[in-house]
């Protein structure tokens, strides 16, 4: 009987590594999708795509870094709410366990203060820590990898000359197996390349600028693409939409109806580098700090670059996306859908005033919900009303405030469903699904 379970263990084993080895044959890599052949940036003849924008070549490493650090988007995963900056503490909730951000600035007992460059390499390329220590992938270390040592040390410079916070890291609640590091040996073997970018010599300088920005630098697939069983990036559904944090991330293909192909290159440069565009919609929770914290600091050139890139992903449909936009809903309360009453009551009370019963506000554009588009789960809807929104805008902050203590799981189903009705395309969210969403983020 133990030889019997001894094999079945063993075959069990062979079973698994085979099929992460397929997995890892099979499963292209972020830029596979583009064809054509790519080199050793060393051996690129064209403008190098890697490093900062032109007007910023000549400046020293740290005013370099800080840029890189802006576009990889440091801050917002290393500062917990009203903590200090990059102090780390912020709360990563997933199915396994709760994960805490790490403090990154220079302090040298709780911070990176004693790391030398080699180990900023190895951590933010590698995942892996001084003296072996594996990171989970909440550090996006599987797409900064590409990032060239240059641009990491860079950054690595712009956070040494910060002020030193001493802050403990806060203990993660990871339950067995999922709190034994050193399994995510085997993960890495299987889902990180460890390899620089590589230019793509089929694709112009803007593209391959693009892509370094899009993959080494901001990491959209992190959120936009969906993930397979090991939680590994599924890239042939590359930027397809996924729930990250409880929050929809939308589908960013150039499929016409629910991605971002039938968007003009001013509505996406104009989303991108202000988070709103006009009949699109306005960005909130992970894309709004995206677009405050990083995006919003980047040149227009480098926008422009992300945009080429992105428009250049294969075509890929959503089911759970509308393919057209809502039709505009008519002036009266009276008028337009009626199928939730305790919904139309609860907009009536706390949204009408911002929002209109047309969903074009009379406040800010940034406040306008006619014809943006929701997912027919509703859930960025609901993360809105429970946790609020503020935005930057050229008028200066605009913000909603957050509902979730004020209405039961069931009421704000309510208004979800009636605000997608109205606005948007139907959906049919239950106060079960609304109270799983309070729970999926920290913030």
């Amino acid at each position: 009987m133990r030889r019997r379970g001894a094999i079945f263990a063993i075959a069990l084993v062979v079973i698994v590594a085979l099929a992460a080895l397929a997995w890892k044959i099979f499963n292209p890599g972020p830029m596979a999708f583009a064809g054509g052949s790519t080199v050793a940036l060393a051996d690129y003849r064209a403008a190098n795509p890697t490093g900062v924008p032109a007007d910023l070549a000549n400046a020293d490493i740290v005013r370099r870094g800080e840029y890189l650090a802006r576009a990889a988007d440091c801050m917002v995963c290393h500062t917990a709410p009203d903590g200090a900056e990059y102090a780390g503490g912020l709360a990563f909730l997933t199915p396994f366990g709760t994960l805490y951000s790490t403090n990154i600035t220079p302090d040298k007992e709780t911070g990176i203060g004693s790391y030398t460059d080699q180990d900023f390499l190895n951590a933010v390329q590698r995942g892996v820590r001084p003296g072996g220590t594996r990171l989970y992938p909440a550090m996006p270390f599987p797409s900064y990898t590409y990032m060239t040592d240059n641009d990491a040390l860079a950054i690595k410079a712009y956070l040494f000359s910060l002020p030193a916070v001493h802050a403990a890291a806060v203990e993660n609640t990871l339950g067995f197996p999922f709190n034994q590091r050193w399994l995510m040996g085997f993960w890495s073997a299987f889902f990180n390349e460890n390899r620089r970018f590589q230019p793509n010599t089929a694709q112009s300088a803007e593209w391959n600028r693009g892509a370094y920005v899009a993959e080494a630098l901001a990491h959209c697939g992190e959120c936009h693409t969906p993930r397979n069983l090991a939680f590994a990036l599924d890239n042939r559904n590359k930027f397809k939409g996924a729930v990250t944090a409880g929050w929809y991330a939308f589908n960013i293909t150039s499929d016409k109806g629910s991605g971002v192909g039938g968007w003009s290159d001013d509505e996406l440069r104009a989303y991108l580098a202000a988070g709103h565009a006009s009949r699109r919609g306005t960005a909130a929770g992970p894309m709004g700090e995206a677009v405050d914290q990083s995006l919003r600091g980047m040149v227009p050139a480098d926008i422009r670059a992300l945009v080429t890139y992105v428009r250049s992903v294969p075509p890929l449909v959503s089911a759970d996306l509308p393919a057209n936009l809502a039709p505009p809903a008519p002036p009266s309360h009276k008028e337009g859908p009626t199928t939730d009453i305790v919904g139309k009551r609860v907009f009536e009370g706390a949204c009408v005033h911002c929002h209109d019963w047309t969903g074009v506000s009379q406040i800010s554009p940034f406040a306008t919900i006619a014809g943006t588009r929701d997912d027919r789960t509703a859930t960025n809807v609901v993360q809105i009303v429970i946790s609020g929104t503020a935005r930057h805008t050229p008028d200066g902050v605009i913000s909603m405030p957050a509902f979730g203590s004020q209405y039961s799981d069931t009421e704000i189903a309510a208004v979800a469903n009636y605000v997608t009705a109205r606005f948007g395309v139907q959906s049919d969210v239950t106060a079960k699904e609304v109270a799983k969403l309070r729970n999926s983020t920290s913030r």
